[in-house]
């Protein structure tokens, strides 16, 4: 099976699916409110790079880097869908968002990821993703683990 992993309009209707399931999946195990989504309109913005993976053509995965100020870049809506999971597809995409941001000359990158996602947070580990303090317009959270990784 083959995995590509690109830039892609996150307002395609498959992909739109791929975003609800990951809403899907967070409600599940967090509440509204320590829910931090950006929605179709913010993730097309220009300061938005959005990564789809496909394997053997279906979106099986995706993730986007937003670019803030003084050469920063946050992490958002880093999701695989349940049948691809384990293997390999999270760690594909953060590599192509760390490319990105590298290429785009950002010097770090944040992200707020759930304290129940294991996997997740198992994957910003081994990455070398550090735990830090809320940063940008987060605030603390029971519910919320906040990251970065100099690039």
């Amino acid at each position: 099976m083959s995995l590509t992993i690109q830039a892609e309009d996150p307002d395609a209707p498959e992909i739109r699916a791929l975003l609800a399931a990951g809403e899907a999946y967070a409600a599940a195990l967090y509440p509204v409110e320590s829910n931090h989504f950006l929605d179709v309109a913010a993730l097309r913005r220009p300061e938005v790079a959005f990564y789809v993976a496909r394997r053997d053509g279906r979106a099986v995965g995706c993730g986007a880097l937003v670019r803030q100020e003084n050469g920063f870049g946050e992490l958002k809506r880093i999701f695989v869908d349940d049948a691809a999971r384990g293997s390999g597809v999270g760690r594909r995409i953060l590599t192509a968002l760390e490319d990105h941001a590298r290429s785009a000359g950002l010097v770090c990158l944040r992200l707020e990821t759930g304290v129940r996602s294991d996997p997740a947070l198992a994957l910003y580990r081994a990455a070398g993703y550090r735990e830090i303090g809320p940063f940008g317009d987060y605030e603390a959270d029971p519910f919320s683990v906040f990251m970065e990784k100099r690039l």
